[in-house]
């Protein structure tokens, strides 16, 4: 493992822990915010989905390309292998949406209308059992999400932390949604805030779990061979994310200029802060 790489591991670290917790952030909103203003939270899913998508195919594919050109020596080669673990990458995460119930995905927006629906039931106490336990199945559901973006930050991180601390921000901001959708069902049916804050914060400690399965699996593997491929898949996984979970929740959660405006403001900040880190370093 290179200097670098030994440098950057315990921030790596740091930022996908607090990258996981921001889902207590979302717990915290279930119990003190009211439902019906969520333009900031759409623009913010926003804000995620440009940084994601911009770094993904501005920077992170690139790397890819440049890891698998050294190795080949040849650029349609590596073109051909960066594009299929980037793909690779989208099927993963689709597969694992896949094995999710929609009823307990945690991606599958919840709009006023539902969490309306949670809060009649509880003050009709109709059913505590079933919605406490759509509350741990969406916990369960969010930490399986969590596991590939988990590792998705800390590799970026690692190998390059003008990458990795964009790419947290964004996960962060998208995890707030997903502790709300863990903590309410849970907050309604037992008027339990402690169970509700612990439940959702534990789902996000899944992303650094994930981080160092992924990495100790690896570690033994670290070179440039390694490195390219995951990039690769890394890209494929946050373009899913993008595409299938931020924007979806952004345009829920506020309208179309919401949306474009929380993009265009997240690939702005994005590709300013690599011109700024490049010029630095």
């Amino acid at each position: 493992m290179s200097l670098l790489f030994q440098e950057n591991y315990l921030f790596a670290i740091l930022i996908t822990f607090l990258a996981g917790l921001s889902t207590t952030i979302g717990a915290i909103l279930a119990f003190f915010t009211r439902y019906n203003n969520k333009k900031t939270l759409s623009i913010g899913l926003g804000f995620s989905a440009g940084v994601m998508i911009y770094v993904s195919f501005v920077e992170i594919l690139a790397k890819s390309r440049a890891l698998f050109t050294d190795i080949f020596h040849n650029p349609a080669l590596a073109e051909f292998f960066m594009v299929a673990c980037f793909f690779l990458g989208i099927i993963i995460s689709a597969f694992i949406d896949f094995l999710i119930p929609k009823d307990v995905n945690p991606h599958e927006i919840r709009k006023d209308k539902d969490i309306a629906k949670l809060k009649i039931k509880y003050r009709e106490k109709l059913d505590h059992i079933a919605l406490k336990r759509t509350g741990i199945f969406t916990a369960i559901a969010i930490a399986i999400h969590n596991f590939p973006e988990g590792f998705a930050t800390f590799i970026s991180s690692l190998n390059d932390l003008s990458l990795g601390i964009p790419i947290a921000i964004a996960i962060a901001i998208h995890n707030i949604p997903e502790g709300i959708a863990v903590s309410l069902p849970i907050y309604q049916a037992t008027k339990n805030r402690k169970k509700a804050f612990w439940y959702a914060t534990l789902s996000g400690l899944a992303e650094p779990l994930g981080a160092m399965i992924g990495f100790f699996l690896l570690y033994s593997f670290m070179g440039n061979t390694t490195l390219a491929i995951t990039f690769g898949i890394i890209a494929g996984i946050m373009i899913f994310i993008s595409f299938d979970e931020l924007l979806p929740a952004a345009r829920a959660y506020g309208n179309t200029h919401t949306t474009i405006w929380g993009i265009s403001l997240g690939m702005l900040i994005m590709s300013l802060s690599l011109v700024v880190f490049k010029f630095i370093n």
